[in-house]
């Protein structure tokens, strides 16, 4: 819901602020006043384009800003997240126009570019009149009004599934219809890589355990010496340790009978010696099985090498080169065996394609019906809204192939005088009967393209009387449902709103503006009365404004 609108400096609008609120909001004012310039501004938020003469007179700059409250569309919010812009239930657009070219675009602060401007905010907002924005006019989103209008949500979710399986199975088709020569070439790569992977007959682990085992030989001088030595120090040399130990733990334990304690030293001597001669011990043994095979370093050194070799081609660890390898040995197997599977898709691809043609033929059988049954509704409301005669249609274009969407396009057609013929409804219709037909439509689809916020402009075009009573009743009835602001001329329209906006221009400082006003109950009668007789105001008409609104109200009661 658009909760505020700020404007500076855009055209004759020197700063303007206005809160919105839900329900039927009326915007009306004397013809000049500044009505249309205000759906101008709100146009520009939805992507419009921006030109440097609607820069007020002696401003370098323009901005227009809104709020919108995002708490009835969530999965906006996600999008906002998805983008990086600030998660909230408020969204603030600000669009700024320079003189110098230098535009900017801004989303709760952050800059953005038009198209994600366009993107996000056309979901919020729909304007029905001569605006590039009407979406009315553009006749890809036509289908899709009739689908909301049959609740076609579950037979459109079938076909898109068959139509993705489909485009799956044609795209695998395709990667393997690769031309005969690149298909050679990429087998005898991997033919060639297989057998470079399995010559190097790899083990998981073996390159850690090679780097120790080149170690060891590396250095397989110091380790002897330094074992051997240790050996000789320790038990074998002259006057080795253990020698001097047992030594010293015989003469302390003769001593045992004078003094017990030396006696308990003894034996502690004793079992550390045997703990020495165990170490002396393994140092032999340790000493004795290192041997320098300068053979054995070149064999652990080139196959570090190999392994390295490898890891740079294909990938970085052993475990690594052992999954490429079961990987391209899957990819020989298809493209050894291309005529079989290219045989499997195309019976697959055939069966779903036939899958595919049921669901869109049942999805297409369906449209048709609905398109018969809306294009009724739609012109039993516009007999309503003073287009009695006019005839209106839904046409179906069968497509080449199948697309996202069904079998066929769609598109709305209008014959808005009898004995024409119908035509696009983009290409004919006029401003005021686009609005006419929009205000249709959102009565025969009440959810229709989702938007909440709809803005009515020239909907009362050439119309009066009886007519524009049940235009404004019809509107009316729609700001049950969605936020709805409507600019008019006419009082039997804007006796039915729930909110009355003002536009007035006056000059200030020898400068002209337009402000916006909500008004009160009085100042309402007092504008509906300047609808009702222009200059010429009387007590009477005044009397004639109070009955209008009230009889209004009493028409949408429910």
């Amino acid at each position: 819901m658009l909760t505020d609108l700020i404007i500076k400096n855009f055209a004759i609008i020197e700063n303007l602020h206005t809160t919105f609120n839900s329900g039927f909001n009326v915007l009306t004012g004397e013809t000049g006043a500044g009505k249309s310039i205000i759906v101008d501004a709100v146009n520009l938020l939805l992507g419009g384009r921006a030109r440097g003469e609607i820069i007020r007179t002696g401003e370098e700059e323009a901005s227009v800003e809104a709020i919108f409250d995002l708490t009835a569309v969530p999965h906006l919010r996600t999008k906002l997240t998805d983008a990086g812009l600030d998660d909230s239930s408020e969204l603030l657009v600000r669009r700024m126009i320079s003189r110098s070219g230098k535009n900017r675009i801004f989303m709760n602060g952050s800059p953005v570019s038009l198209a994600q401007l366009r993107e996000f905010v056309s979901g919020l907002v729909n304007i029905y009149g001569q605006h590039e924005h009407q979406n009315l006019q553009r006749s890809e989103t036509h289908l899709q009004l009739l689908d909301f209008f049959a609740g076609l949500e579950k037979p459109l979710q079938v076909y898109r599934s068959a139509f993705t399986a489909y485009q799956t199975l044609k795209n695998e088709l395709n990667n393997l219809n690769l031309a005969e020569r690149e298909r050679r070439q990429r087998l005898d790569m991997l033919s060639f890589q297989q057998q470079e992977l399995l010559n190097a007959q790899l083990q998981p682990g073996e390159d850690d355990e090679l780097e120790q085992e080149r170690a060891l030989l590396r250095h397989a001088g110091k380790l002897t010496a330094a074992t051997t030595s240790g050996y000789e120090h320790l038990y074998a040399g002259q006057d080795a340790v253990c020698e001097k130990i047992a030594v010293v733990a015989g003469q302390l334990e003769a001593l045992e009978s004078i003094d017990p304690h030396l006696g308990s030293l003894a034996k502690s001597l004793q079992t550390n010696l045997y703990s020495l001669e165990d170490i002396a011990v393994e140092l032999r043994e340790y000493a004795e099985k290192l041997e320098f095979e300068p053979q054995r370093q070149q064999q652990v050194e080139d196959r570090l090498a190999l392994l390295s070799a490898l890891k740079m081609k294909y990938a970085p660890t052993i475990s690594a080169l052992l999954e490429y390898l079961d990987q391209i040995t899957l990819e020989l197997g298809d493209l050894s065996d291309i005529e079989g599977r290219r045989e499997r898709l195309q019976q697959q691809l055939q069966a779903q394609n036939e899958l595919l043609l049921a669901a869109g033929q049942d999805l297409s059988s369906q449209r048709e019906k609905a398109g018969i049954e809306l294009s009724a509704k739609v012109e039993q409301e516009l007999a309503d809204l003073a287009m009695a005669r006019a005839n209106f249609v839904i046409r179906f274009f069968a497509l080449d192939e199948p697309a996202q969407d069904g079998l066929e396009r769609g598109e709305f057609y209008l014959a808005a005088n009898p004995g024409e013929q119908a035509q696009p409804l983009a290409k004919i219709a006029s401003g005021g009967e686009l609005s006419r037909i929009m205000l249709a439509l959102k009565r025969s689809i009440p959810e229709g393209d989702g938007i909440r916020t709809l803005i009515f402009d020239e909907v009362d075009a050439g119309i009066g009387g009886e007519a524009a009573t049940t235009v404004g009743e019809k509107i009316s009835r729609l700001g049950k449902d969605f936020q709805v602001l409507c600019v008019t001329h006419l009082p039997q329209v804007a006796a039915f709103a729930d909110h009355h906006y003002r536009v007035a221009k006056e000059e200030k400082n020898g400068r002209t503006t337009t402000s916006l006003l909500l008004l009160d109950t009085e100042a309402r009668i007092a504008e509906m009365a300047r609808m009702l007789s222009g200059s010429q105001v009387g007590s009477q008409t005044f009397v004639h404004a109070r009955e209008l609104i009230e009889s209004s109200r009493a028409l949408v009661v429910d």
